[in-house]
C-alpha cells in the first residue's frame, strides 16, 4: 500500500483515527472509540453512495457487552454511594465513621469500574491497517503494556487515580490524626486522585477528538460521557481543595464547598455511567 493511501489522525504519538483503501478497492476508517466500545469498523465499499459499520462476531459483541454492562454500572453505584455520603456530610445525618464508610463502599465500585474499563481497552478487537476493512479479536487477556495506545492510557491512569483514592478512604477511618497527619495521609491523596481523573479525561477528550485539545460533538454518544466525566473530575478537584486542614485553625477551607462539589461530582459519575449502558454493540 502507497503511503498516500492511508491517513492517520489523532494527537502526538497517539493514533486515534486511521483511514485506508482496502486492498479490493473502497475505504475502510477505524476509530478507536467505536472499536472497542462497540466492535465496529466503517467501511464503504468501491462506488457504494454511503460506507456501513461492520461489526466483530457475536461472540465477541457479547464480551463487550458484558463488560461494558459492568464497567458503567459499577460507576452507577460508585457516584450513588459518593453522593450519599457528600449529602450525610453536609446535612448531618451521620458521624465522620458513618460518611467514611459510605465513601470506602463507593470507593470500591469505583475500583471495580476502572479496572474493567482497562478490561475493555485491553480485550478490544483490534484493527488491521492496510487490511480488508475488519477487526480482528484476541485471545482474553488480565493485562497489557499499550503506552502507545491513548485509550489504555487513559483507562490506566483512571484506574491508577482509583487506587490512589482508596488510600485516601482507607487513611480517613484512622482516629486521633494531628493536621499534618490529616494532610498527608488523607488530603494529599486525595488531591492526586483528582489530578489522575483529569488526566485521564483529558486523555479521553483526546480519543474522541483526534487532537490535542477538547472538541464539542453534540451529537456523540461518546462525547457526553467523556465531558460529563471530566466536569466530575474538576468537581472533584475543587472538593480536594477545599477540604484541605488549614494547620492554623484545624479546619476546613471550606466544608460547605467541599460537600457540594462532591455531591454534584459523583452525581456526575452516576450520570456517565449509566450513559455508559447506551454505548454498547
Amino acid at each position: 500500500m502507497k503511503a498516500a493511501e492511508q491517513r492517520a489522525e489523532g494527537a502526538g504519538p497517539f493514533t486515534t483515527r486511521l483511514t485506508w483503501q482496502p486492498p479490493g478497492g473502497g475505504t475502510a476508517v477505524w476509530e478507536s472509540r467505536p472499536a472497542r466500545r462497540r466492535g465496529t469498523i466503517a467501511v464503504r465499499p468501491s462506488g457504494a453512495p454511503a460506507g456501513r459499520d461492520v461489526s466483530v462476531d457475536d461472540l465477541t459483541l457479547g464480551r463487550l457487552r458484558k463488560l461494558n454492562a459492568i464497567a458503567a454500572t459499577a460507576f452507577i453505584i460508585g457516584g450513588a454511594l459518593f453522593t450519599a455520603g457528600a449529602a450525610v456530610a453536609q446535612f448531618g445525618s451521620g458521624d465522620a465513621t458513618t460518611c467514611a464508610s459510605i465513601y470506602f463502599a463507593g470507593g470500591l465500585f469505583f475500583n471495580t469500574g476502572g479496572y474493567v474499563s482497562l478490561l475493555q481497552v485491553v480485550n478490544a478487537p483490534r484493527h488491521e491497517p492496510g487490511g480488508q476493512g475488519r477487526l480482528v479479536t484476541r485471545a482474553w487477556r488480565w493485562w497489557s503494556y499499550e503506552p502507545t495506545r491513548v485509550d489504555w492510557l487513559s483507562t490506566l491512569v483512571l484506574f491508577a487515580g482509583t487506587l490512589v483514592f482508596a488510600i485516601n478512604l482507607l487513611d480517613s477511618f484512622l482516629k486521633g490524626l494531628s493536621v499534618q497527619q490529616i494532610n498527608r495521609l488523607i488530603w494529599t491523596p486525595d488531591v492526586i486522585g483528582c489530578l489522575l481523573f483529569l488526566i485521564s479525561g483529558h486523555l479521553a477528550f483526546v480519543e474522541i477528538c483526534h487532537r490535542g485539545w477538547p472538541c464539542l460533538r453534540r451529537r456523540s454518544l461518546g462525547w457526553w460521557i467523556v465531558a460529563v466525566n471530566q466536569l466530575g473530575s474538576v468537581l472533584f478537584m475543587f472538593s480536594a481543595l477545599a477540604a484541605y486542614t488549614r494547620p492554623a485553625t484545624g479546619s476546613l477551607i471550606n466544608a460547605d464547598i467541599a460537600n457540594w462539589t462532591t455531591l454534584i461530582g459523583a452525581f456526575c459519575f452516576s450520570v456517565g455511567g449509566l450513559l455508559q449502558l447506551y454505548e454498547r454493540p
